[in-house]
Formats: C-alpha cells, structure tokens, sequence
C-alpha cells in the first residue's frame, strides 16, 4: 500500500457478524467487525518427562482440513471491555483443558498484514494444571496434542503426511530448527 492509498477513504464492502471486508484505495483486505482482537497461548507443560507444548487441532473451513495450531480464540466477541489476559485464560482451558498459574504477554503481533489487519496477543502460560479434557465450546471439535519440544520437528512431519494444515504460529516454537 502506498501513502497515496492511504489517503483514500476507507470503504467497507461487506460486513458480517466477525468479519468485514474493505477496499482502500487500490488495496483491499479484510478486518475483525467491532474492534474484536484475538489472544494466541503458547503453553509449555514442564514435568518429569520434559517440556512439552500444548497444541491443538481443528477443522478450518477455509483450509478444507484439520490445522495443527497454538490455542488461540477472540477477545470481545462477547464483552466489547474483555481483558485480553482473561481471554487468554479462559480459551486456553476451554480449548486444551490446561488452567495458566499465570498468563504473561509476549506482545502484539500480526499474521498476515498484506491481507488482514486483526492482531493478536501472544500469551506465554506458565504454571499449567490440567482442569479438564478441552476440545472447546459448541460443537467446536478441538483435538488436544501434549508434544515433547524434542520431538516437535518430527511430530510437524508425520502430521503433514496425514495431510493436516500448519498454522505460521508454529514457526515460534520450529524457526530456530529450521535454519542449517
């Protein structure tokens, strides 16, 4: 996008109940409706086995398949003044069933700023309990995976073969191993 795009008023196209999609100048992309933000967790379950993270996986309409991905969810879709902690905290045991001792903020990010303008908060959970067995709220189908750090590269492989998708999250956790 060039400052004279930028110059241009925005223009919304389509409006849904999450979505909205807009047009500014040449450029078109699409953001969260009602200034919803989203909280992404990494979550790293330490015992006497080692560290694992806590990942999840589900169906993703607009993928056509499973993702493997963080546990994430939306802060606002309910209660414009949610606290992006208290989402954060609330997902993380709805989707996985792990209760955080405490939620630290990592900082705001964006996955995908030449198409979506939504931003989400990283969380790293520390001090996980297991409540529960997750897998979300209304027929949400959250598969919950407890992978060893160790073995992560190699378990992203075998699930790519089974055809799952890979969420560019993942890449926090993957990046520094990927590189020779």
């Amino acid at each position: 996008m060039s400052e004279q795009d930028m110059a241009t008023a925005e223009e919304v196209m389509w409006a849904g109940r999450f979505i909205t999609a807009k047009k500014r100048g040449r450029w078109e992309y699409v953001s969260r409706a009602r200034n919803i933000r989203a909280a992404v967790i990494l979550a790293i379950d330490e015992d006497i086995d080692g560290r694992h993270v806590v990942l999840v996986d589900q169906f993703r309409v607009p993928l056509g398949r499973r993702c493997i991905e963080l546990p994430a969810g939306l802060v606002g879709d309910e209660s414009a003044d949610e606290d992006a902690a208290d989402a954060a905290a609330r997902e993380l045991e709805e989707e996985t069933g792990y209760r955080a001792g405490r939620m630290e903020p990592l900082g705001e990010f964006y996955s995908s700023p030449g198409m979506v303008s939504e931003s989400f908060t990283l969380f790293h959970a520390h001090d996980l309990h297991k409540t529960g067995d997750g897998g979300g709220v209304d027929g949400e189908d959250i598969h919950v995976h407890r992978v060893p750090l160790a073995g992560l590269a190699a378990q992203v492989d075998a699930w790519r073969a089974e055809g799952y998708a890979m969420d560019v999250k993942l890449l926090l956790l993957l990046g520094a191993g990927m590189v020779a």
